[in-house]
């Protein structure tokens, strides 16, 4: 079948939009590609379409969970065999996943970029039949992008394990340097880009400057009265202002990387399906959510990259209808925004000392360590060495970047379950309610050796399998544990911790250039930006985030708050010039023929506007088709 068949079969789309065409041919053409795509520009199709008219099976790296099994979901649906791999599942039901990759039972398989430096996936991936991989969110690679991820940088290492395989790399937010480094970390045989522009005509960038922002922000919920995000950089504000709009009659809720899976499920699910208005939220929240009716995104507080706010204001207006995108600003965010600078590249003592009191807490000594791994309770650690957490895990991340651990702060751990009764038992039960029988037939279907030992279990699975939600799965599964029928951990997300070699004296960590100076500099160049965003007022809001990404061809937007203001200005600035004109043209006292007035090169509607205000001012004075000099 052609591209715009498989288009037509599984999608019911007339046609392919925007430069999904020329990627899908290009990776088809087996040329390594890279797409820089705005959200909601349809990235999905461009690998989904050419792995499905390709034999083998399509390897798509993704790090967010939640969207890869949200897509394995609908192509299931449409008939398209998929999968995914990803933390917290069973060694067996990753070996049964990737054995069917091998004998041709899926066409696109998804996988978290932790995963594919497992040894279990690069052994079975030798022997798959690969028709080219895909790497989404690509801007992860890059120590010069602003969500670098380490895990990505493995991606170079499966290439070399199939090594005529093309790859696809996709993003969203890209400058042009982070598109350079793309392709050089993923070994492109060539450069091959292929962008849409990153302009959003229907939505309207806005900075407000706001002493108080509080009450700024519920003006703008008052006066803009539907569906709206609202960021804040810390998990207690989220509270806070979620609060403060409850008072004002707003539905809100709160979410951040800290609740309970269950229960970021469940907010989540309220306000997509409109149960409530606004989610104010940390930047936890949007990777992967696809809400096209959301009218205003607000920043109470400035992210630290044009990207980061970019990719978040980017969630309003998906469905092309006008939409507001707001930062709130005042002089406090330049000082908070250089102490990030500071806070993010500790002093290198200070990474040596929190080196040191790591290994005091865990009790390693020089020359061991390697290989074990921590559950690590921060607030814990903090308080036992007297480090400020934000500090703390800035030095963490370094350590990790210079090859000394591992650091996860947010984990997603499966739930895991462990059967207290025995299997005769456990028939002999008449004491189940209908949910509770479901859920327990969907354990005893799905998971071997629950009898015996504790098993990792997905939730989001046993639902679809019991026919009920996140949130009763998670009721019913806690309900169990209390009669002692099961034993239920549910999903937690303490961070981990493990040494990737041997502990050496603190003295002797190094943090050379690339680790420390250079991405520091970097970082302030990020910050600089917003503050520049931020203050510019002469300048389009949509041409300074265009012009950032790269394109210097752009036009002003004519709806932000910079460009109101010049239309306001410029327009009163023109009509005084002509208006000078006008007068100067008729004060010799004879009569003028309209002809003249349009010889002066000037628009012709302000033109008509200015000589109608200097008639109804009594100024001048029209005879037919003549303009003459009052003399009143």
């Amino acid at each position: 079948m052609s591209y715009l068949d498989i288009l037509h079969k599984y999608w019911g789309y007339p046609d392919f939009r925007g430069i999904q065409r020329e990627i899908i041919e290009s990776i088809g053409a087996g040329k390594d590609t890279l797409g820089l795509m705005p959200t909601g520009g349809g990235k999905s199709l461009t690998f989904q379409v050419p792995a499905l008219a390709q034999e083998g099976v399509c390897i798509v790296i993704t790090p967010l969970i939640a969207l890869m099994k949200d897509q394995v979901e609908h192509l299931r649906h449409k008939g398209i065999a998929a999968a995914a791999i990803y933390s917290g599942m069973s060694r067996d039901a990753i070996v049964t996943t990737l054995e069917n990759c091998i004998f041709g039972g899926v066409k696109l398989l998804y996988i978290s970029p932790e995963r594919i430096s497992s040894d279990i996936f690069q052994i079975k991936l030798k022997h798959m039949k690969v028709s080219f991989i895909t790497v989404d969110e690509a801007h992860c690679i890059s120590q010069w992008g602003y969500d670098f991820r380490p895990s990505y940088l493995q991606i170079a290492v499966i290439r070399k394990l199939v090594p005529n395989v093309p790859i696809l790399a996709l993003t969203a937010t890209a400058t042009p340097d982070v598109i350079d480094d793309i392709q050089e970390r993923l070994g492109f045989t060539e450069k091959n880009v292929f962008r849409m522009s990153f302009e959003r005509k229907n939505l309207v960038y806005v900075v407000r400057q706001a002493e108080d922002k509080e009450a700024e922000m519920v003006h703008i919920l008052q006066s803009i009265p539907k569906t709206a995000i609202v960021y804040c950089r810390s998990r207690k504000r989220t509270k806070e202002i979620a609060q403060l709009l409850m008072q004002y009659g707003i539905s809100a809720i709160w979410y951040h990387a800290g609740l309970e899976p269950a229960v970021k499920d469940q907010r989540q699910s309220e306000w997509q399906h409109d149960k409530v208005r606004v989610i104010v939220a940390t930047n936890a929240f949007g990777m992967g959510i696809d809400k096209a009716d959301v009218r205003v995104v607000i920043h109470m507080d400035c992210p630290s990259s044009l990207e980061a706010y970019f990719q978040e204001a980017g969630r309003a207006g998906r469905d092309g209808q006008k939409a507001y995108a707001v930062l709130l600003y005042n002089g406090h965010d330049n000082r908070t925004l250089q102490k990030r600078v500071e806070d993010t590249f500790p002093p290198k003592e200070y990474v040596q000392q929190v080196y040191e009191h790591l290994a005091y807490f865990y009790q390693i000594g020089v020359n061991s360590g390697e290989g074990c791994m921590f559950e690590f309770p921060i607030d814990k650690f903090c308080a036992t060495f007297k480090h400020f957490p934000i500090r703390a895990n800035a030095a963490l991340i370094l350590l990790q970047r210079a090859g000394y651990i591992d650091y996860e702060p947010n984990p997603d751990n499966n739930a895991r379950v462990r059967f207290l009764l025995r299997r005769d038992d456990l028939y002999r039960l008449d004491s189940l309610s209908e949910k509770e029988n479901d859920v327990v037939i969907s354990l005893l279907r799905n998971y071997g050796g629950l009898f015996t030992d504790y098993g990792y279990v997905d939730e989001s699975y046993i639902a679809q399998e019991a026919g009920l939600d996140r949130n009763q799965t998670y009721m019913v599964l806690v309900n169990l544990s209390k009669k002692r029928i099961i034993d239920f951990i549910p999903r937690k997300s303490i961070p981990l911790i493990s040494y990737k070699r041997d502990r050496v004296d603190g003295s002797n960590v190094i943090l050379d250039k690339s680790v420390y100076e250079e991405r520091k500099e970097q970082f302030q160049k990020s910050i600089n930006s917003v503050i520049n965003y931020a203050q510019n007022d002469r300048v389009c809001r949509s041409r300074q985030l265009l012009y950032y990404f790269g394109e210097k061809k752009s036009v002003d937007c004519e709806q932000c708050d910079v460009c109101l203001s010049h239309t306001h200005h410029d327009d009163h600035d023109q009509q005084e010039e002509i208006k000078e004109k006008l007068l100067a043209m008729v004060a010799d006292g004879e009569r003028h023929h309209v002809t003249e007035v349009r010889q002066l090169d000037e628009d012709w509607d302000i033109v008509t506007k200015v000589m109608k205000e200097l008639m109804d001012e009594e100024q001048l004075l029209m005879e037919g088709s003549y303009l003459i000099l009052s003399d009143k």
